[in-house]
């Protein structure tokens, strides 16, 4: 990688400091914290657009942003109207079978999934920032909430407290919703990466299929377990219960289902196919239990469902011991998740139509619709990917499609739930088998596997741990190992040697560019990482560990022995005093070797901490440099003759007798 024939690029011999690395003005401690408070918390400035603006101006500023619909609805056009009701009707086809089929899955009664898909989305058409997110319940949040809270109530022993834990549970996921929004906390959703949510998700897609096959196979008794073992063994230890009706009936539904979806998929203009495929198979479905009176021969069906709006259930909640400990619980744990998936969704879309969607805005009025949803009998909801998907196909202008939905579920409420009596279970089944299947993500693994292993380790550790533990436990797990991998970046930042590309003054990575040549005599380093408490120890040993490398490569290819330790720290965005003192103790390191240290382009912060500890006057100004080049032929102009390699001139002496 060097030689003793090194040459410095053009000028470098004698070059002379043009610039030299300024120590920031200083600024009053209150002015800093609120720029740091600012950068922290307020990073998209929601306040700069109502600078300079008169009062009235201000107030509708403030009202159109908690509340977007007083933006766009001055705007909204009759064929904005007439595209939002295609969409609003076809989404409404889609959220009716499915909110009774993920109440199912929350072990609440059907009825509270058209309940949920009624006043939720009237709250997000007039809070939400998204035009194409559809809001209603969701398969995953559904399981979550019940695979919880029956571990405080048995839903079949007690099932009016379970009801009303359930509408406790959705208010404290919506108070924590919106606080996190209110408080500007959204970083907190930002510990669920993409990779934990696609392993999440796909866990959780898998054991809501595995749990279908009690009412694919009309089996009675089924484990309360969520994990696969428990499942399996409860579908193979009753083998003589299976019921070849219901089995024969939810495969031919999951066939049909998964048929329309992959037509829609091919020729996306016939979307509405796919979408209206599951109210589809719930009228198909109810019509042959109501002719065959298959209900006689082992096929479940729904039964009676009440007619009429939401009744409330503000008194209803639960606020007494032990039980509110797990409706907290539940809320929190619910609460992030449906907004992981609600925001994750909505951002996607308005990539796709170039717009912009305010993460802190989406947190409130998710927060919100849950809140009021937990007092009119709803429970969790969020933007559904399945629903969006068909609600962004379907050419949805503006958020008034939600409206669209809601009024078509309230006629629902009001006239036609004694149509869903004869609707069998097993076609609710296979509804949510069709929609979880699109959930396990298999694509975005194979990619995480191809671009970054850890990633697809945090992605499979989700995974296994919701398949083989339980949901709670996948998500903890999944939770841990992304924060320790944030762990590990602050705590092993990487370093680098640089060497210079021939014939120029840039400097890289040596491993990157196999052609970048060690300058002779000198070590240039590059920290990738600010500098804290929690890898100042690691530093101080990896750069010893660098200057033992180097002296051991020097020794080995014979060439200037190592005077100088440049260290880069351009990318060094800040430091705190335990990084300082770890500065201090290499520069006492490389003194004892006979070593200068020379520090290149510390920034501002860096810069001004340096000062106010001395460093900056121990080192010296003149070992503080503005670029590697300077650097490079500042060392040079200094750089003491050496001796070569003493073996080398050994083997040369013998040579020459």
């Amino acid at each position: 990688m060097g030689s003793v024939d090194y040459e410095y690029p053009l000028g470098m011999n004698n070059v002379e400091r043009v610039h030299q690395v300024e120590v920031p003005p200083p600024q009053p401690f209150f002015k800093s914290l609120k720029y740091s408070l600012k950068e922290t918390f307020f990073p998209d400035d929601p306040l700069r657009q109502f600078k300079n603006k008169p009062a009235s101006k201000k107030f509708m500023l403030g009202l159109q942003y908690f509340f977007p619909i007083f933006e766009w609805a001055p705007r909204y056009t009759f064929q904005f109207f007439k595209a939002d009701l295609i969409a609003g009707i076809t989404i409404a086809s889609l959220a009716i079978p499915q909110g009774i089929s993920y109440a199912k899955l929350a072990n609440l009664p059907p009825i509270l999934g058209l309940y949920s898909s009624f006043i939720p989305p009237l709250i997000y058409a007039m809070m939400g920032s998204s035009r194409d997110l559809a809001v209603g319940t969701v398969a995953v949040g559904s399981l979550l909430m019940g695979s919880m809270l029956s571990n405080a109530v048995d839903p079949n022993e007690d099932p009016k407290l379970y009801l009303h834990l359930a509408f406790t549970a959705t208010l404290f996921a919506g108070v924590f919703q919106a606080a996190l929004g209110l408080f500007r906390l959204g970083l907190i959703v930002d510990f669920l990466s993409h990779a934990t949510i696609v392993g999440f998700m796909g866990g959780a897609a898998t054991v809501v299929c595995l749990q279908q096959l009690k009412s694919i196979l009309g089996l009675v008794h089924f484990t309360h377990g969520a994990d696969i073992i428990s499942v399996m063994r409860s579908v193979f230890t009753q083998t003589h219960e299976w019921r070849w009706e219901s089995a024969v009936l939810g495969f031919v539904f999951i066939f049909f289902l998964l048929s329309t979806r992959y037509f829609s998929k091919k020729r996306p203009r016939f979307f509405w196919v796919s979408a209206m495929a599951p109210l589809t198979s719930v009228i198909l479905g109810s019509l042959l239990v109501y002719f065959t009176h298959a209900e006689k021969h082992g096929v479940e069906v729904i039964g009676e469902l009440k007619k009429g709006l939401n009744p409330p259930s503000l008194t209803n909640l639960v606020f007494v011991t032990p039980y509110m400990t797990t409706a907290v619980k539940t809320g929190i744990v619910v609460g992030i998740i449906s907004l992981a998936e609600g925001i994750a969704v909505g951002r996607s879309f308005a990539m796709y139509k170039n717009y912009n969607i305010d993460g802190n805005k989406e947190m409130i009025a998710i927060g919100t619709m849950n809140v009021v949803g937990s007092f009119t009998s709803c429970y969790l909801t969020t933007g559904p990917f399945s629903r969006s998907a068909v609600n962004y196909n379907a050419g949805c202008k503006t958020a008034a499609s939600n409206i669209i939905m809601s009024i078509a579920v309230m006629l629902t409420l009001l006239f036609l739930t004694p149509l869903f009596h004869y609707t069998p279970l097993v076609v609710l089944s296979a509804i949510i088998v069709s929609a979880m299947l699109g959930l396990i993500d298999y694509e975005a693994a194979i990619h995480l596997f191809k671009v970054d292993k850890f990633d697809f380790v945090v992605c499979m550790s989700a995974y296994v741990g919701v398949v083989f533990g339980s949901v709670e436990i996948g998500l903890v797990i999944a939770i841990a190992i992304s924060v320790l991998r944030v762990l590990l970046f602050i705590a092993r930042p990487r370093t680098f040697v640089l060497g210079n590309i021939p014939n120029s003054v840039i400097y890289r990575n040596v491993e990157h560019y196999p052609n970048a040549k060690h300058v002779p005599g000198m070590l240039i380093l590059e920290i990738d990482a600010p500098i804290y408490f929690a890898n100042a120890s690691y530093l101080r040993e990896r750069i010893t560990r660098w200057i033992d490398e180097e002296e051991e490569r020097i020794k080995a290819t014979g060439e200037t022995s190592l005077q100088y330790v440049i260290i880069d720290m351009s990318a060094v965005g800040n430091i705190d005093t335990s990084g300082i003192s770890m500065l201090e103790e290499v520069k006492k390191i490389t003194e004892r070797r006979e070593l200068q240290l020379v520090l290149v382009n510390p920034v501002s912060e860096v810069m001004k901490k340096l000062n106010k500890s001395k460093f900056q006057n121990h080192l010296g100004e003149k070992w503080i440099y503005l670029t590697v080049e300077e650097a490079v032929g500042a060392c040079n102009l200094n750089l003491r003759p050496s001796k070569t390699n003493p073996k080398k001139d050994e083997s040369e002496g013998w040579n020459n007798v």
